[in-house]
């Protein structure tokens, strides 16, 4: 981590750059960034996720769960880290979600773009077959039957090569954000083809998921080790 006078702010996003690791202002525990959410204070004085690590100013992080984003809300915790007086929403931690969703379809229609997405079943099908294929995409309120005979190609394709499935299935778009995303309309499947803007995607994908599945993680884990 980036040698820095304020341990729980770092000087910005250029002098930031080479750091791989911050500390969460709640947990006060040091994570790799990919796993935490930087926030900066907007001109207007209100905290704003900087989900892109890109905005000017001094930034304080969080790791990437509603409940952290909820914990420092409701601890003041933005006051006393930029230790000034600042405006911070109650809806912070909805806010942050529909700006992680908003990241993720940015980077799938810059993927569309380049020409690494396909839509439709039959074409998905065909991807999956020709062994090109970076991710599996479902929409998460497409239909159980579609989805069902996807995955089972996908593991099919496994099972002769005497592997794993390596290739992620994601499914953290509604169709209508998949529709906004490819410009379309009722995409319920796509396939991601290997590519620069497919690893961004998949990367934002992690985030999104990290932040609405932490929680549900340390829950588990703290049940299994209650049994142990």
């Amino acid at each position: 981590m980036l040698a820095s006078a304020d341990p729980d702010l770092d000087d910005g996003p250029r002098t930031g750059k080479s750091a791989t690791t911050r500390m969460c202002a709640v947990s006060r525990e040091v994570r790799p960034i990919d796993e935490l959410i930087r926030f900066v204070v907007a001109p207007t004085g209100e905290v704003v996720p900087d989900i892109k690590r890109k905005l000017p100013g001094r930034g304080l992080w969080l790791s990437a769960s509603r409940r952290s984003v909820a914990e420092a809300v409701r601890r003041h915790q933005f006051s006393k880290g930029f230790k000034r007086d600042v405006r911070v929403a109650p809806t912070l931690p909805t806010d942050t979600e529909t700006l992680l969703v908003r990241s993720v379809t940015e980077a799938l229609a810059m993927a569309a773009k380049a020409g690494q997405v396909v839509c439709g079943f039959g074409k998905v099908e065909d991807a999956l077959n020709r062994s090109e294929t970076a991710a599996l995409i479902h929409a998460s309120d497409g239909a159980a039957d579609g989805i069902r005979k996807l995955d089972a190609i996908l593991r099919q394709r496994g099972e002769k090569r005497g592997e794993s499935p390596v290739i992620a299935v994601v499914n953290v778009l509604t169709s209508e954000e998949l529709d906004l995303a490819l410009g379309r309309s009722n995409v319920i499947h796509a396939a991601l083809l290997a590519g620069p803007a497919s690893k961004t995607f998949l990367s934002r994908c992690q985030l999104l998921v990290r932040y609405r599945m932490a929680d549900d993680d340390k829950t588990a884990e703290a049940a299994r080790n209650s049994r142990a």
